[in-house]
């Protein structure tokens, strides 16, 4: 039996394998007598509530919590993009990598929709600026929908839309408008929204809910 990783695969060359060797089913390639094996795998899709203090990533080198803790899968899953630790909401999770790629490729643009708690008043201008594109560090984001849902001394409340995934987005728009984020949650991810899923559960997809990720991914808004 022969065995390639993937960055093996790369240079096309296999290597034989060794007592005790692991094969990662989703990456690695292996050939008996050049005969290649398949490996069928189901793809799972799941729709998790992301509380705050969770780091979204596999596994972190620090210990920390991670959203794959909230899960009870056997399956090797990963989670689709990253809310940052404080961020709570919606994450979609599967081991559907081809899928993963696509929904998260710039081209397709995919829409994610948060809610936003903020101190701060935001101006007609800063909404105007938000509603134009912001201009950060690495150049201009693209325009956001923003809805004013309440706005007081105390602070207000927004609904913006986004169709980027910079490193914390949302919360970087709004302090370039003066904005200091105290809360924020996703609450649409394309087709699919939060409704009956508490925070810290999550539930598998539903067939229309794939089916309209799957036309997303491979069409765009």
């Amino acid at each position: 039996m022969r065995v390639t990783s993937f960055g093996d695969f790369l240079a096309d060359e296999f290597r034989a394998a060794v007592l005790g060797d692991r094969i990662d089913i989703q990456r690695d390639r292996v050939n008996v007598d050049g005969v290649p094996i398949e490996f069928v795998v189901e793809k799972r899709y799941f729709l998790l509530n992301k509380p705050p203090g969770y780091i979204t990533t596999v596994k972190d080198t620090r210990r920390r919590p991670t959203v794959m803790d909230l899960l009870c899968e056997e399956e090797r899953l990963f989670p689709v993009g990253r809310l940052d630790r404080d961020t709570r909401g919606l994450l979609l999770i599967t081991n559907d990598g081809y899928l993963a790629h696509k929904l998260l490729h710039p081209s397709r643009g995919v829409e994610k929709t948060y809610v936003v708690r903020a101190s701060g008043q935001l101006s007609a201008r800063g909404l105007s600026r938000l509603r134009k594109g912001i201009s950060l560090e690495e150049g201009n984001t693209a325009p956001a929908r923003v809805r004013v849902l309440k706005q007081d001394a105390k602070g207000c409340l927004l609904e913006m839309t986004i169709h980027e995934g910079r490193k914390r987005q949302v919360r970087r728009m709004c302090a370039a408008v003066g904005l200091e984020v105290d809360d924020l949650v996703r609450t649409r991810f394309g087709p699919l929204d939060l409704k009956g899923v508490e925070e810290g559960s999550y539930r598998p997809l539903r067939g229309e809910e794939l089916e309209a990720l799957r036309v997303l991914g491979e069409d765009g808004p």
